[in-house]
């Protein structure tokens, strides 16, 4: 039987920061499934799933314990597999002029109609013509049921209107 964990992972960046981790959950009968991981301000972190065999689980936790003393900040917790009903699944992406904010509105309003945020990716830079901070964001939500898609698109608009940023909502697909 299959048992999976979900790791989170912040160390100093250098090179072989992946390596040395694939090779700890290979090593321990691991399988590498999903991650997300990036550089940040000489920082590297992410977050990933391990498959491992269920017999081998605690052998795995054990060996990425050892990274710790190598300087890896691990977070390792035991998966928990929730049966979901159908899902439609939207991408929002947003651009604008940065300034304080923008994530906790658009947060909010997706929390106040329950709607799921599954993915945030952000990234912050300047505005090639006037050298301006620019902030975008792309998420990925996901709602279980009918969603008042109108109702979304108002009040995004609104935010946008507020926030003086772009606003897009595209349909992406039915997940099961």
């Amino acid at each position: 039987m299959q048992h999976h964990l979900v790791i989170s992972m912040i160390c100093d960046d250098r090179p072989g920061v992946v390596e040395t981790l694939s090779a700890v959950i290979a090593d321990n009968g691991g399988n590498w499934e999903d991650s997300h991981m990036a550089h940040f301000s000489g920082k590297f972190a992410g977050i990933l799933r391990v498959a491992v065999p269920a017999v081998k689980s605690r052998l795995l936790k054990s060996a990425l314990d050892i990274l710790v003393q190598e300087g890896y900040n691990l977070v390792v917790e035991d998966a928990v597999a929730v049966a979901a009903p159908l899902r439609q699944t939207l991408t929002l992406k947003l651009v604008g002029n940065d300034r304080p904010g923008i994530v906790r509105e658009i947060s909010r309003a997706l929390t106040a109609r329950h709607i799921n945020m599954e993915q945030l990716e952000t990234t912050y830079g300047s505005t090639p013509w006037s050298g301006e901070p620019l902030f975008r964001a792309e998420c990925r939500i996901s709602v279980a049921e009918e969603p008042d898609f109108d109702g979304l698109r108002d009040e995004l608009d609104q935010i946008a209107n507020e926030l003086g940023v772009e606003i897009d909502c595209e349909e992406i697909a039915t997940a099961p």
